[in-house]
């Protein structure tokens, strides 16, 4: 069978536009995807170069196929199952930062450039002061951009129309204005003066931005099969859920940007804000929060994957509920646009094609309840008077989840071992948690309760001062002690 490359998918040649940081398969399937959909429908006409910024892996398989490969979008759309098939065409080479650096620093100096994105991990976007500029090139992805934009502004002598508008896509609270914090640090630190400096903040643009698409990646059991149904090789398939989203804040002119990334001329789920904190919060307080909040009642109720759990129609009224009565109403976006989120969410968790599991989820609870329950738990307590029955209930459910005194280990590091009628299952989280729960979880449930909720570094702030809520956290504690999780849980949705 012959091997997927520029022969097959004829691709029309274009200037290079886009210089993006990371070639793992969520950027190809969504940034990727979403230049090549606006260089179809709309007159954008750039093309992407990949740049492999760090050490690890190879470019061959890109060369090999001349960076073409087939993306499949699968999931619930309006209800039904859908599968969308494209051959990404809009990625004209891949280059390796450190193995071909005279090759990739002459990008620097290509004057059709003029995005650069990224998505280099969470610990991507950090200064060191160890960081040289003399390498070739320097460490740190912050620092290979600061020397990037510098080679820039020298090739065309400051010219203040070659700047470049950066769109981090690494999922760390206001990406676009800490990349570029640290890369007025690099600045000082080798000392680049001061006029490199106000071309970095006049001519160039940091957005801020919020990404949203869940990316299985290379579909390993199914990838021969789907090769003899496409008629042709390929080593880069890439898959992804249909539901997309990417929220891009401007720094300077919105309707500027707007024009030049007519991301919206094409149909595609991008929305341009002045301000992108609103969709965060619906994001983690909605799709995040209710996975927090529900999956490990599910868990204990004998579920294992999310599928699963939106087909158990217990856990689905659970998780409804818990979104439409008592997160939505304490959201600052509209409520008719934070239902149509929540609606799309509840589509995504049935997606067929995607086998999450519950486990995998329950990594670190204990944070991400502070991070995407708490504020909607925080906010309806204020807004209505009250406690929230399910958001309540889901902290009795953590904590029932965590219950055990028998240490363990994954994968060479500590945890701890849960049982589920019998079946043993690792609890995976930070230190301090681990042996909090040791210690305590043995303990009589109000006892307990109240050691959980008034330990303020897991919260921020002592829980145990809300008014009733030791006392409702001890009764549920009690009574998925005496009944198990899933009658309480039937209970709890009648």
């Amino acid at each position: 069978m012959e091997r997927l490359t520029k022969k097959i998918s004829n691709p029309v040649e274009r200037p290079v536009k886009v210089i993006q940081f990371g070639e793992g398969n969520f950027l190809r399937a969504f940034v990727d995807y979403m230049f090549d959909v606006v260089n179809e429908k709309t007159d954008f006409n750039g093309s992407v170069v990949i740049v492999k910024p760090i050490e690890f892996g190879n470019l061959d398989r890109f060369h090999e196929q001349d960076c073409q490969y087939t993306l499949q979008l699968r999931g619930i759309e309006n209800g039904e199952a859908k599968v969308d098939t494209r051959i990404i065409t809009c990625v004209s080479d891949a280059v390796a930062a450190i193995e071909d650096y005279e090759k990739y620093s002459a990008l620097a100096k290509l004057d059709s450039v003029r995005f650069v994105v990224s998505n280099t991990t969470e610990a991507g976007i950090v200064f060191n002061e160890t960081d040289q500029f003399d390498a070739k090139p320097p460490k740190t992805y912050p620092g290979k951009l600061t020397k990037f934009l510098f080679e820039r502004y020298q090739h065309f002598n400051g010219a203040k129309d070659k700047g470049l508008i950066l769109i981090p896509c690494e999922l760390i609270a206001d990406n676009g204005i800490e990349l570029k914090k640290c890369i007025f640090q690099f600045i000082d630190l080798w000392n680049l003066g001061e006029e490199f400096k106000a071309w970095v903040e006049e001519a160039c643009s940091f957005c801020p931005t919020l990404v949203d698409r869940i990316v299985p990646g290379y579909p390993r059991d199914e990838a021969a099969e789907l090769c003899e149904k496409f008629g042709y090789e390929d080593q880069l398939i890439d898959t992804a859920e249909i539901f997309g989203l990417w929220v891009i804040e401007s720094d300077k002119d919105l309707e500027a940007l707007k024009k030049e990334l007519p991301f919206d001329k094409a149909g595609l789920p991008v929305v341009f804000t002045d301000d992108h904190h609103p969709y965060k919060e619906r994001k983690v307080r909605i799709l995040n929060g209710s996975h927090t909040s529900f999956v490990l009642a599910s868990f204990l109720a004998g579920n294992d994957l999310v599928k699963q759990s939106m087909d158990d129609s217990t856990i689905r009224k659970f998780m409804e509920e818990t979104l439409f009565d008592e997160v939505i109403p304490t959201l600052s976006l509209p409520e008719e646009e934070c239902k149509e989120f929540a609606a799309a969410v509840i589509d995504r968790f049935q997606n067929p094609y995607i086998k999450h599991k519950l486990l995998d989820i329950s990594l670190n609870s204990v944070s991400k309840w502070e991070a995407r329950c708490l504020p909607s738990f925080l906010g309806y307590v204020e807004k209505f008077g009250k406690l929230p029955k399910y958001l309540t209930f889901s902290i009795a459910a953590l904590m029932s989840f965590y219950s055990t005194q028998k240490d363990g280990e994954v994968n060479g590091g500590r945890c701890l071992i849960g049982n589920r009628n019998g079946e043993e299952y690792a609890i995976r989280d930070d230190q301090a948690v681990l042996d909090f729960f040791q210690e305590n979880s043995g303990k009589e449930p109000k006892e307990f309760a109240q050691a959980y909720l008034s330990t303020e570094k897991f919260f921020g702030q002592d829980l145990s001062k809300v008014d009733g809520l030791v006392d409702a956290v001890a009764g549920y504690i009690a009574d998925i002690r005496a009944k198990g999780m899933r009658a309480v849980v039937e209970e709890l949705t009648k």
